[in-house]
């Protein structure tokens, strides 16, 4: 069944004062206007045909605000613990550097695929590991040598004289469970010419992250004599302001619109690289070439350091249990934090909804799900704000930002299957190293950062010019200007999953 919007909805704020056919009084004299004798019937009050236009929010309930005094916040992550990278096996029999009859691993990232840089692997000489992949199984072996920080060579201990196939690269994994030493042997750095191990003890890796902050503007303009102009129509504001001044109405919407544009850059907001377009532009609107321009909003971060699922349908995700199953062992792999919070559009919440009604065995048949005794005399509820599986609690609600037709409501319906339907947020606070703040802190997952110090806060400024009121130029007219600087910081994005 097809739904058709409602034609001429005044949804879209005009850039200019206009007259057009639907906005003004005809006082020509025509059929149907003041130039006739009767009286029509007013009304004066201004429907709310949207209900809640707003959609800020979201962020207040799942992070924090921080002020600080830079142009940039670096943190660091913990690293993983243990030691597992994706390898191949290059070679085997001493085809290529390295003695004896041992396979040569070469080894290109760590196990979540980042690089290793110029620091490379941290497998030592006489350290045991698991080999796996689909062509060799899993292969325990003894590590013999060390030729460089991109490869070791191993020999396995349960095959004899045989070697290990050849695989692609990345279609193997290596992991360090242990080593093995000799009677009063110490510890290896060369065992032979070719053998150039001469590193010592492991340290920790050290991951680094940057994000930074942006400025942004806006401001309302209304004339002198406009300030003083009664209107028929009685408007009312976002704030809970009511009246017959126009201004009013107008200067609420220009606030509200920008308190959400706040949110929603601190979602979308995007990083532009070395090689974009908008760093490379030689002066865009007062952006120098070269500029470190945009900021790393949630969904950049989550799309570039966290975890993404698209459903098994590939239109709702995760709305069934086989693919919460899939995102539990995800979460598995990673910090596994058993609280989540999840914001999702209507389609997927109600596709969830019925997921969790077809557990109940009586659910095809009646109405029993719920927790409570469903009767006639009472009514029914058919939602679900929560379920448990495994270890983990899921709790779910409604992002109105993802369905409102004049935000990402709309993106999603011309987006297909790109359309982004939720984000999956961990409870609770992470442990990290600012080095702003020269410590180690905890801090929700996801907190705001904005530019603030005892001169000026700039959390949120809103200033007025002009002179109407407290004349402060001699513009007639009044000025109304908001600017803020900040950015968000995701930290754990590993933790964090983006529904598509």
């Amino acid at each position: 069944m097809a739904i058709n919007p409602g034609p001429n909805l005044n949804s879209v704020p005009a850039p200019q004062k206009q007259t057009l056919a639907n906005n003004y009084l005809d006082f020509t004299g025509t059929a149907n206007s003041w130039g006739q004798q009767y009286l029509p019937d007013l009304m004066e009050k201004e429907a709310e045909v949207f209900g809640p236009r707003t959609i800020s929010g979201f962020l207040s309930q799942v992070g924090a605000e921080e002020a600080m005094q830079s142009d940039q916040v670096v943190w660091s992550e913990q690293g993983r613990l243990h030691l597992s990278y994706k390898c191949n096996v290059d070679a085997n029999n001493g085809t290529t550097a390295g003695t004896g009859a041992t396979d040569v691993i070469v080894i290109s990232s760590d196990i979540d695929g980042n690089s290793l840089s110029t620091k490379g692997h941290g497998i030592r000489i006489n350290d045991t590991v698991i080999i796996a992949d689909a062509t060799n199984g899993v292969v325990k072996c003894l590590v013999t040598d060390v030729p460089s920080t991109s490869s070791v060579e191993v020999l396995p201990y349960d095959r004899g004289a045989a070697n290990l196939t050849i695989t692609a690269t990345d279609a193997s994994t290596i992991l360090v469970y242990g080593s093995e030493y000799g009677k009063a042997d110490s510890y290896r750095t060369a065992l032979g010419a070719a053998q150039t191990d001469t590193r010592g003890a492991n340290e920790p890796r050290f991951l680094t992250f940057t994000n930074k902050p942006i400025i942004m503007k806006d401001y309302f303009e209304v004339s002198g004599s406009d300030t003083s102009r009664i209107g028929w129509v009685e408007v009312s504001t976002e704030n809970g302001q009511s009246g017959y001044m126009w201004y009013l109405k107008a200067e609420a919407d220009t606030r509200a619109r920008f308190n959400d544009y706040i949110e929603m850059a601190m979602l979308e907001g995007e990083r532009a690289d070395s090689s974009s377009i908008i760093d490379g532009t030689s002066l865009l609107n007062g952006i120098a070439a070269g500029d470190d321009t945009g900021t790393e909003g949630l969904f950049a971060a989550v799309e570039s350091r966290g975890n993404i699922t698209t459903g098994v349908t590939g239109v709702n995700a995760a709305t069934d249990l086989a693919e919460f199953d899939a995102i539990l062992a995800e979460f598995d792999k990673q910090g596994a934090i058993e609280e989540y919070m999840m914001f999702i559009n209507r389609s997927t919440s109600l596709a969830m909804d019925d997921m969790l009604a077809s557990m109940n065995s009586y659910g095809a048949g009646g109405t029993s799900y719920g927790v409570f005794n469903n009767s006639e005399d009472m009514a029914l509820n058919l939602g679900f704000t929560g379920f448990r599986r495994g270890s983990y609690d899921f709790y779910k609600s409604d992002f109105r930002y993802l369905n409102d037709k004049a935000t990402r409501g709309g993106i999603n319906e011309a987006a297909g299957a790109n359309a982004l339907r939720g984000v999956m947020i961990p409870a609770g606070t992470s442990s990290v190293y600012d080095q702003t703040v020269g410590q180690s802190m905890k801090r929700p997952f996801l907190h705001v950062r904005y530019r603030a110090s005892q001169t000026d806060d700039r959390r949120m400024k809103s200033w007025v010019t002009g002179s109407v009121g407290a004349a402060t130029s001699a513009l007639d007219a009044m000025q109304l200007h908001f600017l803020t600087e900040r950015c968000l910081i995701t930290q754990g994005a590993n933790n964090f999953m983006l529904m598509k």
